[in-house]
């Protein structure tokens, strides 16, 4: 019997080798090429033109000329560069070590959001008090006031730096964000699996550790990396307190020679280092996405 199976799979090995497209199936695919194929043309060419016009309108514009000269000049941007990928390196630590404290900070507040039962009704009104404020608070205000208000109190034991001031506004700010990100996650969970796990014997907080969290979390990569493309953007914000990050380095120059071409220089250096997660967000999503149209698991 166990030879019997195996030559019929060996069989319909062979058939699946020997199979050839029809010839419907054929034109078909052919089509489809042709199709992709005229699509990307007709894109290019349409870029291009639009790049085109583009780039005649700038340098036909009367103050050219003088915009070159004051926000292009390759001179300034030589200069410019090395001090502002120095300072670069200041954004990217702040982004990392930021990016952790937001992440666990928000989930903390998340957490405490959906607590049931009245006896946790003050650790839920903390919390939404705390997403409140500071979901409305303009995040310059904050890092004016914590940069700028923290040092004027003169505590004993309180820093100064205004490199952990401005990453403490940060994580102030995002960690609101966040948490309300955790906790649509958390709410978006069907009652049924919280009950599923209490009646296998789980507590409410392993079911909550256990099946909601997890869930939850998977559910919202996609709206936490955009809140850390925005994060890594925001970092720059620090040198309102004097920090020598990317901006302040390309401010410094501008200051000396008011010229504005290290601002370009920095804003493409956060560009190319934005680029790489909003494709890798965008592709995350594309493939949840793809994931839950065939019915996977998301």
């Amino acid at each position: 019997m166990t030879l019997g199976k195996e030559e019929l799979g060996s069989g319909e090995r062979d058939a699946a080798d020997d199979y050839v497209p029809s010839q419907r199936r054929r034109d078909r695919e052919r089509y489809k090429r042709a199709r992709a194929r005229r699509a990307t043309a007709i894109g290019a060419l349409s870029t291009l033109v639009t790049a085109v016009v583009l780039y005649l309108v700038v340098v036909s514009a009367p103050g050219w000329p003088r915009t070159k000269e004051t926000f292009f000049d390759p001179g300034y941007a030589r200069e410019a560069l090395p001090k502002v990928l120095e300072g670069l390196w200041l954004n990217v630590r702040l982004l990392l070590i930021c990016g952790a404290a937001v992440l666990v900070l928000g989930m903390l507040i998340a957490v405490a959001r959906t607590l049931r039962g009245p006896v946790f009704f003050p650790l839920r009104f903390l919390a939404a008090a705390y997403t409140d404020f500071f979901r409305g608070l303009p995040l310059i205000i904050n890092l004016m006031i914590v940069v700028l208000g923290v040092p004027a109190l003169r505590l004993q034991g309180v820093t100064v730096d205004p490199v952990l001031l401005g990453g403490t506004a940060l994580t102030l700010t995002y960690s609101a964000y966040v948490a309300e990100v955790f906790r649509a996650g958390i709410e978006s969970v069907h009652p049924s699996q919280r009950a599923a796990a209490r009646s296998l014997g789980l507590s409410n907080r392993q079911a909550l550790r256990y099946v909601v969290l997890p869930q939850a979390v998977r559910r919202q990569v996609p709206p936490l990396l955009n809140d850390l493309v925005s994060l890594q953007k925001d970092t720059g914000l620090v040198s309102i307190g004097g920090a020598v990050d990317a901006v302040r380095a390309a401010d410094i120059i501008v200051g000396r020679s008011l010229n504005y071409t290290p601002y370009i220089v920095a804003g493409l250096v956060f560009v190319a280092l934005t680029i790489p997660m909003t494709r890798f967000t965008d592709w995350v999503t594309a493939r949840m996405d793809r994931r839950q149209a065939q019915g996977g698991a998301i």
